[in-house]
C-alpha cells in the first residue's frame, strides 16, 4: 500500500507499529530522539494481551527467552503478611505468558527487528521533534539532528507521536497540557539475588502511604551461581510532596531507610535495596485524558496519548494495542485521515478509563483493601477479614477495564 508514514519516537509504541505497518506493507520512516540505542532501564512486565501483540508482529520467541515467565502474582502487607495469590499468564488458563523482562533487552529486539526489516534507512537517531505543521497534503516535522547539531525537516502524509510522556507534539496540540502528580514519588533498581519465592513470583508489598514495594524477576541466573537479576520499585506517598526529579541516580541509603521495617522470613527488603549497584528517582505522574488526539494528519499513541500511573504492567500493553489498532485502521481505509480518526474513536475512551482506574483502583487495591480492614494492624489471617473470592473479584475487576479478562 502506498502511504508514507512518519513515526516520532522509537520507543515501545514506534517499534511495534513500524513493524505492525510493515507487516502489511505500509511504507514508514521511524525518528527516535537517542543518537544510539542502548540496553538501558530496570523491568517491564508483558501481560498476555501485551504478549498477544508482541505475538502478532513477530518477536513472541525472542521475548520469552530474553525474559523470566511469571508464575505467580502475589500480595502482602507492609507487616509481611499474605493477603493474596493468583496463577498468572500460561499458568492461569492464558494461552500466551507474562514476561517479566529487562526493559533494555525489549527495546533492542524492537529496534533490531525494525532495523532488519524495514532497513536501516528507515530508522533514524538522533532525531528529537521539536515541532510540527502541516496543510491539506502533508505533514512537516521539524528536528534537531543531535548527531551533528543542525535542524531538519521532514515531510510525510501523516505522522504519529510515541515521543512519550513529554511529547513535544502533544504540547503543541494541547498547550495548557501538565503533568499530574499527587504526592508519590519512586525509587527503581535492579539487585543480583537468590530467588524469592517460587523464583517466578511477582510481588506487592505493602501501600502507597506506608511504603509500597513491587518486586519480580527479570533475568535467571544473571551470574551463573543461581541468582536472579531481581527488579524492584518503591512507591511512598506524602502529603505536600515535591517531586522527585526524573531518572536521577540517588543513594541506596536513602531508599532503604524508608523500608527498613521490610524484614520478612521471605525477604529483606532492605538489603535488596543496599546491594543494588544503582537506585534511580522518578515521580509517579499521569495526565489527565485528552479531549482529542487527532488533528488533521497527525495523531498520538502511546505515553504521549495516555501517560498513565505505571500500576497493573498496563501501559506498555496499551500502547501496543494502539499501535496493532492503527496499523489495522490504515490498510483498511484509503484515506488515511478517515483511519486517523476511527483509531481514535476506538482507543481514546478505553485508555482514559485504564488511567484513570490505575489512579484509583489499581490491582493493588487488594491490600490497600486489607489495610483499611485491618487498621493498618497485624491480623491473624486474611480470612479474618475479606474472602479469598472478593479479592479475586476487584483482580478480575481491573483485567476487565485493561483488556486482559480470561475468557474460556
Amino acid at each position: 500500500m502506498r502511504m508514507n508514514i512518519a513515526i516520532v519516537g522509537g520507543g515501545i509504541a514506534g517499534l511495534s507499529f513500524a513493524l505492525g505497518l510493515h507487516k502489511r506493507g505500509i511504507d514508514c520512516d521511524v525518528f527516535e530522539a537517542v543518537n544510539e540505542v542502548k540496553e538501558i532501564g530496570v523491568g517491564i512486565t508483558l501481560l498476555p494481551h501485551a504478549m498477544r501483540e508482541l505475538a502478532e508482529i513477530g518477536v513472541q520467541s525472542a521475548i520469552e527467552a530474553a525474559g523470566i515467565e511469571n508464575l505467580e502474582s502475589v500480595f502482602f502487607t507492609h507487616h509481611g503478611q499474605f493477603v493474596y495469590k493468583e496463577a498468572r499468564g500460561r499458568h492461569a488458563g492464558y494461552s500466551l505468558p507474562e514476561i517479566g523482562a529487562h526493559r533494555g533487552k525489549l527495546h533492542r529486539i524492537l529496534f533490531d527487528a525494525a532495523v532488519s526489516r524495514l532497513g536501516a534507512d528507515k530508522v533514524h537517531t538522533g532525531m528529537r521533534c521539536t515541532g510540527y505543521s502541516q496543510d491539506a497534503n502533508g505533514v512537516q516535522l521539524n528536528f534537531v539532528n543531535t548527531h551533528n547539531n543542525t535542524n531538519v525537516s521532514m515531510s510525510a502524509e501523516i505522522a504519529v507521536a510515541c515521543d512519550g510522556v513529554n511529547s513535544a507534539i502533544r504540547k503543541q496540540m494541547h498547550p495548557t497540557d501538565a503533568l499530574c502528580f499527587g504526592g508519590i514519588n519512586t525509587w527503581r533498581g535492579v539487585t543480583i539475588h537468590p530467588p524469592i519465592l517460587t523464583g517466578k513470583s511477582y510481588l506487592r508489598i505493602g501501600t502507597v502511604e506506608v511504603g509500597k514495594m513491587v518486586i519480580y524477576p527479570i533475568v535467571d541466573n544473571v551470574d551463573g551461581k543461581g541468582n536472579q537479576l531481581i527488579n524492584w520499585v518503591a512507591e511512598l506517598q506524602k502529603p505536600n510532596a515535591v517531586m522527585n526529579d526524573w531518572n536521577r541516580s540517588v543513594d541506596p541509603g536513602v531508599c532503604a531507610e524508608i523500608y527498613k521495617d521490610f524484614k520478612f522470613d521471605f525477604l529483606n527488603v532492605p538489603e535488596l535495596i543496599l546491594k543494588s549497584e544503582k537506585v534511580f528517582e522518578y515521580p509517579m505522574v499521569d495526565k489527565d485524558a485528552l479531549p482529542f488526539w487527532t488533528q488533521g494528519r497527525m495523531t498520538l499513541m502511546g505515553d504521549a496519548a495516555h501517560p498513565m500511573y505505571p500500576r497493573g504492567s498496563n501501559g506498555s500493553a496499551q500502547a501496543l494495542i494502539d499501535a496493532r489498532t492503527l496499523s489495522d485502521q490504515l490498510s483498511k481505509h484509503t484515506n488515511p485521515r478517515d483511519a486517523l480518526t476511527e483509531y481514535e474513536s476506538l482507543r481514546l475512551s478505553t485508555t482514559a478509563k485504564v488511567v484513570e482506574t490505575n489512579r484509583n483502583v489499581p490491582p493493588d487495591f487488594i491490600i490497600m483493601k486489607a489495610q483499611e480492614l485491618s487498621g493498618g494492624k497485624p491480623f491473624r489471617h486474611i480470612d479474618d477479614l475479606i474472602s479469598q473470592d472478593e479479592l479475586r473479584q476487584i483482580s478480575d475487576n481491573y483485567k476487565n477495564v485493561a483488556g486482559f479478562a480470561l475468557t474460556k
